[in-house]
């Protein structure tokens, strides 16, 4: 049992703070990697997940990439930190949470893509221009800001 869930046999389902970190990891192509998730409905994201006792934000990220793309990440670069009311969540089993998100990028990686089935439904990279619909609304934020800063234009689909 981790931590995320030994707390909250303590406490229910009760709002908490968590953080978690997540990475855009970009090809050789120009592509990015998304993660089809098992949870919220299939939609899709960046991959990334919510960090263990002792660990830094840059090692939940290299961790969780690798748990579940089997991807050796390195060179993170930040993009931002996201925290605030718009980033409350109430998950599928009633548990209540605000998440403070640390956005990364890299190029630079290694291994072959795998996917953690109990997590994920696909993988895949996408050009800015190609990514689906469904993604979820706080890693929309993320990828925003990200091709605003980093492509210089956004994506038809990315635009409200």
């Amino acid at each position: 049992m981790g931590y995320i869930e030994e707390l909250r046999a303590v406490v229910g389902t009760r709002p908490l703070i968590f953080v978690g970190a997540v990475a855009i990891l970009i090809n050789e192509e120009g592509k990015i990697l998304l993660q089809q998730r098992r949870h919220p409905n299939g939609a899709w994201g960046i991959p990334g997940g919510l960090m263990e006792l002792g660990e830094s934000t840059e090692e939940v990220a290299i961790r969780e990439i690798f748990e579940e793309t089997g991807l050796a990440v390195r060179d993170l670069q930040l993009i931002n930190v996201y925290s605030g009311s718009d980033q409350f969540i109430v998950a599928e089993n009633g548990d209540e949470f605000y998440v403070v998100t640390v956005a990364y990028y890299s190029n630079e990686f290694e291994g072959s893509l795998q996917v953690d089935s109990s997590e994920s439904i696909a993988m895949a990279f996408y050009a800015p221009e190609e990514l689906p619909n469904s993604i979820v609304k706080s890693h929309r934020l993320i990828l925003n800001e990200f091709f605003k800063k980093y492509y210089n234009e956004l994506p038809v689909q990315m635009k409200k």
